[in-house]
């Protein structure tokens, strides 16, 4: 896990966590931090050996962390976060030892994380859209009746 260690770690992905915290202080609903990605990585990790789809760990856990990077965009200007993600997580990845390939596939799933076609992809992609949504507690939280989430895209029960 030396190369996501190194996402840890690298100052671009501090700075705009940084960024996501600041943008949602005082937010009721989910929020984008380090929970959340983790939550995410490891259902990912689960889902990847239930389905048998062999997908490399570091490539899973690169995607999951990145997947929200630009969500202080999507607050600041309107940009949708899956796009900003797109632009930002190349030069972190690069930098933290991913090749072309392997930054093209997390790239892919970075802007396809909040398109309801990729959920059944059995790839990269399909698996950080299911993550992303099972990893959300709408079954225990407290904001969940205010929540602008129709209730098709609720997580409103366990399913792993």
């Amino acid at each position: 896990m030396k190369r996501v260690n190194r996402i840890l770690a690298h100052p671009l992905f501090i700075q705009h966590m940084e960024r996501n915290e600041a943008a949602e202080q005082g937010r009721i609903f989910c929020r984008h931090d380090m929970g959340h990605l983790l939550d995410v990585a490891r259902i990912a990790m689960i889902l990847n050996l239930e389905e048998g789809l062999g997908l490399e760990k570091e490539i899973l856990y690169g995607a999951a962390l990145l997947h929200d990077i630009g969500r202080h965009e999507q607050y600041e200007n309107g940009t949708p976060h899956e796009e900003a993600g797109a632009r930002i997580a190349p030069a972190i990845l690069k930098e933290c030892g991913y090749n072309e390939k392997e930054t093209d596939v997390i790239v892919r799933a970075i802007r396809m994380h909040r398109t309801k076609a990729a959920a059944e992809n059995a790839d990269l992609s399909g698996v950080l859209y299911r993550a992303d949504k099972m990893s959300r507690p709408c079954f225990s939280c407290k904001a969940e009746s205010s929540c602008n989430w129709g209730e098709e895209k609720k997580n409103k029960r366990i399913s792993l």
